[in-house]
């Protein structure tokens, strides 16, 4: 493959800076504590610890040293798919919580329950209503607004065993038919999460393979009753993204500024603290600062700059070092990916951290009961405890230090407005000019990169360095997720990077779309698609591309990678693209290694079932050659020419 990216300046010099200083504070973070951790469990890493039961811990050792079977008789194979079986649950059952509480939403704004809030894009809610068979014609929006909320929370109370409404008005038909082929289609996303926490408690299935079947449709309802329900309904009430330029990271935040950091996942809470920031700014002139500065930190930084562009901070690793500026007068959370570590490094500079979320709370913090119905004053509640603490801060002579490191990116890449750009070129068959481009080899094919930044392999800038080698052969990036921070820190997210980074043939195609868009440059080679949830939007495009070659998502030369995964979100979000047919690549291992059954389904088996197939790389150089290798595998296919 060629092309070494070694030596490309990709370390963020604010990171070394303020790790540097909270040392010197005496604040504790992310790589001291994993350094203390080290070496870490390896019956944990291989997926061999059950702690199902009280019988055990056990803990199985799979090269033959130790027991083979738990107290139970359970097997490595079992004890395995069980572990990841429930980190999938994990996963799905927290982005079906976020679109849930979207519904309700949705519902209270129809009923007038929740006047802070309305319908910012009614075009997407008719198409929403158009498809779940919601009568339109001659009915106010509100109206239309109730019925599509209870056809989504209908699916959460179903009973009846019928595929679940979004399923069935929001994926193509051909992926369908052969989703209902495989038993994949689920119901209820309730009844699916409980019976994968029953199954997998002592004592149930003990049949890996009905095991692994169960994770796939857990993918099932991660995307359909978790990431694309809450994107649709995101879309409607806050807007659909458009594109823009905006800044990104330390340097966002201002010295002089109240500063308020949001963090975390829903639009709920950011959207509002955003606008009453501005509806406030007198009274923090009246306490001495120039103005209010909110930015956004991990996913809401991505949900903020798609739709508001509200200056885009930092990843979530990078959330303590933010905190140890000592620029921070708040940081506001609701809920995923908020470190227990946050408020006691908040109260080292006598930052307010506040938590908004009834299940998301820490004894350091200050609890601030958000809800719809009173989101205006919980909001002016929230911007006050800022513009406090801002005054306080400055009579105790908190130090400040703000790195000079500064980027910028092109965001709001929705589908809607990907299209709109990419019409400039074919008014009448927009995604004619990438399916040209993906035939003749100009662009070799597409990868979604999404997920987080993980501490075991960011001083590797595994990231990066994975992305530089993909553009350097002609492949598309898109990206959702805390990668979208690593990526627009590393300057990828911008039309000079298509100078920087992109091979010839895939530079040739996204100049031409950009000048046609009037973007005054080639468009970037790495598409921002927005937060977790939003990988949703990639399903989306891929099934528009797919319905136009007619063929299976399965068939098409792309690829998912988590090339820094964290969460067990991220196992729920890629066990969907596994039972949508499509190779995922992650970093690091997952916890199934010591499963050779896990190992010969997920690289063997599901491929010649429905195309699916798992990919463990943890070095750029190796990430990139086998996504290289599965494209030109598929392009070959195909009957297209080798990029």
């Amino acid at each position: 493959m060629g092309n070494s990216v070694e030596g490309l300046p990709y370390k963020n010099p604010g990171d070394a800076d303020l790790a540097r200083k909270a040392e010197r504070d005496g604040v504790e973070l992310v790589s001291d504590r994993l350094r203390k951790m080290m070496p870490e469990c390896a019956f944990g890493e291989l997926g061999t610890c059950c702690v199902m039961c009280y019988m055990g811990p056990c803990r199985i050792d799979p090269f033959g040293q130790g027991p083979r079977l738990g107290v139970c008789g359970a097997t490595p194979d079992v004890i395995v798919a069980r572990n990841f079986l429930r980190a999938a649950t994990g996963g799905a059952s927290s982005h079906a919580g976020h679109a849930r509480e979207l519904a309700i939403l949705l519902l209270e704004i129809a009923e007038g329950k929740a006047p802070g809030y309305r319908i910012r894009e009614e075009g997407k809610l008719l198409a929403l209503a158009g498809k779940l068979g919601v009568p339109v014609d001659g009915r106010p929006v509100n109206a239309v607004a109730a019925d599509v909320a209870r056809k989504a929370l209908e699916d959460f109370g179903r009973q009846d065993g019928q595929p679940m409404n979004w399923i069935r008005a929001r994926a193509s038909k051909t992926e369908y038919e052969k989703w209902e082929r495989l038993g994949l289609i689920v119901s209820n996303p309730h009844n699916e999460i409980e019976t994968a926490m029953h199954r997998t408690s002592m004592g149930n299935d003990a049949d890996p393979l009905n095991l692994w079947v169960a994770t796939l449709r857990m993918g099932m309802v991660d995307n359909f009753a978790g990431l694309m329900l809450a994107t649709d309904l995101s879309d409607v009430i806050f807007g659909i993204p458009a594109p823009k330029v905006v800044s990104a990271n330390y340097s966002v935040l201002k010295e002089g500024q109240v500063n308020i950091a949001c963090h975390g996942h829903n639009p709920i809470l950011a959207s509002k603290v955003a606008e009453w920031a501005d509806r406030l700014e007198k009274e923090a002139k009246e306490a001495g600062a120039e103005r209010i500065n909110v930015v956004g930190i991990c996913c809401i930084g991505n949900e903020l700059v798609m739709r508001y562009g509200v200056p885009y901070a930092g990843h979530e690793a990078q959330t303590e070092l933010f905190l140890a500026t000592g620029a921070i007068d708040a940081m506001v959370v609701d809920m995923q990916c908020i470190w227990p570590s946050l408020p006691a490094i908040a109260k080292c500079y006598k930052t307010r951290f506040i938590t908004t979320v009834p299940f998301v709370k820490h004894p350091e913090a200050i609890h601030v009961d958000f809800r719809a119905d009173r989101a205006d004053e919980k909001a002016q509640e929230i911007v006050r405890h800022a513009i406090a603490a801002y005054r306080d801060r400055k009579s105790s002579g908190i130090r400040v230090q703000i790195p000079e490191a500064s980027a910028s990116l092109l965001t709001g890449i929705s589908v809607e407005s990907l299209v709109a750009v990419l019409s400039a070129v074919n008014r009448e068959d927009p995604l004619k000019p990438v399916i040209d481009a993906v035939a003749s080899g100009d662009i070799a094919g597409a990868v979604g990169v999404v997920g987080c930044p993980n501490p075991k392999l960011r001083d590797s800038a595994m990231t990066e360095k994975m992305v530089a080698l993909l553009l350097r052969n002609n492949v598309l990036v898109v990206t959702t997720g805390c990668v979208n921070h690593i990526l627009a820190q590393a300057g990828f997210l911008t039309g000079e990077a298509t100078e920087k980074y992109a091979g010839p043939r895939l530079k040739k195609v996204l100049t031409a779309i950009g000048h046609a868009a009037g973007l005054g440059g080639p468009l970037p080679p790495v598409l921002h698609m927005g937060s977790c949830v939003d990988n949703s939007r990639i399903y989306d495009l891929l099934a528009a591309l797919a319905g136009k070659l007619g063929v299976e998502i399965s068939q098409l030369p792309v690829a998912g990678s988590a090339p820094e995964f964290i969460t067990e979100k991220a196992i729920s979000i890629g066990s969907f693209f596994l039972s949508a047919g499509i190779l995922v690549h992650v970093a690091p291992a997952p916890r199934i290694f010591g499963s050779p059954f896990a190992v010969s389904v997920l690289t063997e088996k599901l491929p010649g079932i429905n195309g699916g197939k798992a990919l463990v790389a943890a070095t750029p150089d190796g990430a990139a050659a086998g996504i290289m290798a599965h494209i030109r595998e598929k392009r070959q296919a195909l009957g297209l020419p080798q990029a």
